[in-house]
């Protein structure tokens, strides 16, 4: 038994403060205990740490370890109290308040993140919702306080719905470094200030460009929290804007076919919000039938490609000049939705412009949205905001969680 005991206190990892005092091995539960023993002297406080006397012994408390075999294992120890204030002291296995060993935390956190979620992770180590949540919790705790802040230059604002009507939440994204910072509940100007607080004061003044769509809250908050940082105007939104418009005007226009008699137009919204690059052959030959009607949607559709002439320009002088030229055909394209979108640029060019000075877009904040929605779907669905941030970041923060020498 001595030799089991030896046995189980090297793997353990125990000093000589802590001895095993015994180990129960129970076939009808199918369960292995190890009873741990205080044996040392004096003890450490954990809030001053210095060695103080030891006052008194806590009560006896469980901590799921990793399985032995096929058994499950628990670690069960009495820990002392120290005589400075009276605080229960640190063990070796275990982080503070948790009912978890370290190693077993390690192996949780590296089978939450091979699953497709979270019921099933619990599944496989055999917990409930709620012992889950906590090793999430705990792991997301100490990546964010690990996290190192120093290269972030480029970051990504971007809004998600949250639950359901117009409930939304704010993201920020590091696009350097491709990781998720934070996660706050609205889109106010508030919640966007709340996502620049992620960032020291010192970090803030090096961040040179911000990519964003042109929500109002968005801009006023980085323009008081990185007054010298670019804002940078998402060309995915852009995008999205100017095949709104194309989608609108063939509405309009199949309406007014429609009364006529006219069909031309149904069934082909679709064709319109392709992209020319990305028609096959038979969607080409469609495209080109439906331009030759010389349809309004077909101008809208031809003003909106037009514009991704936009992007390819090296500087920004010749892309302004590019985009006096288009601006000008937009207006006076008869189109109003066209005609709406095309002022709203013209009023936001700066911002559009400032794409030639940085190169960077929302593209991976676009990819977080879809990570994000997987989560949201596996969990169906978030009561707590909380709760959803805690997965967010776990998921998608590149957080370094595993404890301290566990690695």
């Amino acid at each position: 038994m001595n030799d089991l005991n030896q046995h189980y206190s090297s793997l353990l990892g125990l000093d000589s403060s802590w001895s095993v005092e015994d180990v129960d091995l129970d076939l009808s539960g199918n369960q292995v205990v190890i009873r741990l023993a205080f044996v040392g002297g004096s003890v450490c406080c954990p809030e001053c740490n210095k060695q103080c006397a030891r006052h008194d012994t806590a009560l006896e408390r469980t901590w799921r370890h990793l399985d032995t075999m096929q058994f499950k294992t628990e670690i069960r120890a009495a820990v002392p109290c120290s005589d400075c204030g009276v605080k229960t002291v640190a063990v070796l296995w275990a982080g503070k308040h948790s009912r978890f060993t370290l190693m077993f935390e390690v192996v949780a956190i590296k089978v939450l993140q091979a699953a497709a979620n979270v019921k099933r992770a619990a599944d496989l180590l055999g917990l409930n919702w709620e012992a889950m949540h906590s090793i999430i919790e705990r792991a997301v705790d100490r990546g964010l306080a690990r996290r190192d802040l120093e290269d972030v230059h480029h970051v990504g604002i971007d809004e998600k719905r949250f639950g359901r009507g117009q409930d939304y939440i704010s993201l920020m994204t590091d696009l350097d470094n491709n990781r998720v910072l934070e996660v706050t509940a609205g889109r106010t100007i508030e919640s966007c200030d709340k996502l620049w607080e992620t960032l020291p004061d010192e970090q803030r003044a090096v961040v040179t460009g911000v990519s964003m769509n042109m929500w109002q809250a968005f801009m006023s908050s980085a323009s008081k929290n990185v007054p010298e940082a670019e804002i940078v105007h998402d060309k995915f939104h852009i995008s999205k804007h100017l095949s709104d418009a194309v989608d609108k005007v063939r509405r309009q226009e199949d309406k007014q076919l429609r009364s006529e008699g006219d069909d031309r137009l149904k069934g082909t919204r679709q064709l319109w919000l392709y992209n020319e690059d990305n028609l096959d052959e038979d969607r080409y030959h469609e495209l080109l039938t439906a331009m030759r009607n010389d349809l309004k949607t077909g101008r809208a559709w031809a003003i909106k490609e037009n514009f991704g002439h936009f992007w390819t320009y090296v500087y920004a002088h010749s892309a302004e000049g590019f985009f006096d030229r288009w601006y000008g055909w937009a207006i006076r394209s008869r189109l109003e939705p066209i005609k709406k979108v095309a002022r709203m640029l013209k009023e936001h060019l700066g911002g559009i412009l400032s794409y030639f000075r940085h190169r960077i877009t929302n593209a991976i904040t676009e990819g977080f949205n879809s990570r994000i929605q997987s989560i949201n779907s596996a969990a169906r669905g978030f009561r707590n905001f909380a709760n959803y941030r805690l997965r967010v970041l776990f998921y998608c923060g590149k957080l370094e969680m595993v404890p301290d020498g566990c690695h």
